[in-house]
């Protein structure tokens, strides 16, 4: 259980000065100070968000992620801090896949009962995980009844006979915004959605595997403890096309499936 002294916090992707999914963050992370710190008053979040904002991004500037977390302070008030840093990843460019250079390899990592349904500033046993792997590769959470949960930064995906496959919102993964947005997606396109149960075997028997971030965006995964996962990414490509379409405010027109 990570320690609730240090808080929760959201990251958002930044684009020309504009938080990305402003709202819907912002309303993840009430909820979890409604939940956590009951007893005590939030402080003003969107003022907290627009005070760094301010401070010099402007159209055409590089992306970038903005940290927003809360947590209490000595004198046993809510607290903010902002960070902002160049966003790194990437967007998938529109109509092309991603290749194989820019997929995300996955090393098991078993945690009784998940992460939880709240995005934790003590991410040590994220973090003690991710220094032995290379920069490409996450941590997966299996809780341990075997049910693969989500990454250590992404929710997960599986592609399986056409439809599409992610863990439940059964209090062990974070509610994902932009794993949201995909099902929305999926939903547009007439592709089924089902949230249901996976295991290694249901991933590595899958057509394609891939992530959703909010900074990211839609990561395919290629590699799972050492073994291939197959498919080319042709699904994700295509979410990470209407993702990218949506987050610059682009027009775009759903294309059915078939």
């Amino acid at each position: 259980m990570p320690d609730p002294r240090h808080g929760v916090f959201e990251t958002l992707l930044v684009l020309d000065g504009r938080p990305v999914e402003l709202d819907a963050h912002l309303y993840r992370l009430e909820a979890s100070l409604a939940a956590l710190y009951p007893d005590l008053t939030p402080p003003p979040l969107n003022a907290s968000v627009a005070n760094p904002l301010r401070a010099g991004s402007t159209a055409g500037t590089p992306a970038e992620a903005l940290r927003l977390a809360v947590a209490p302070d000595a004198n046993g008030k809510l607290a903010t801090t902002t960070e902002r840093r160049t966003a790194t990843g990437h967007f998938a460019p529109e109509g092309v896949r991603q290749s194989s250079t820019e997929a995300v390899s996955l090393r098991g990592l078993t945690v009784a009962g998940g992460l939880g349904a709240h995005k934790w500033v003590d991410r040590r046993l994220l973090d003690e995980a991710q220094a032995s792997l290379p920069n490409h590769a996450l941590p997966l959470i299996i809780d341990t009844d075997g049910a693969a949960l989500e990454a250590a930064r992404a929710n997960l995906f599986a592609v399986r006979d056409g439809a599409l496959l992610t863990p439940p919102l059964d209090g062990r993964i974070l509610p994902g915004i932009t794993r949201m947005r995909v099902l929305e997606s999926a939903a547009e396109i007439g592709i089924e959605t089902r949230e249901a149960s996976l295991t290694r075997d249901d991933l590595l028997a899958a057509d394609e595997v891939f992530l959703t971030g909010s900074v990211r965006g839609v990561e395919r995964a290629d590699r799972l403890d050492g073994a291939t996962l197959r498919g080319g990414g042709e699904l994700s490509g295509r979410f990470a096309a209407a993702l990218r379409r949506a987050w610059t405010g682009t027009a775009t027109v759903a294309q059915p499936v078939g």
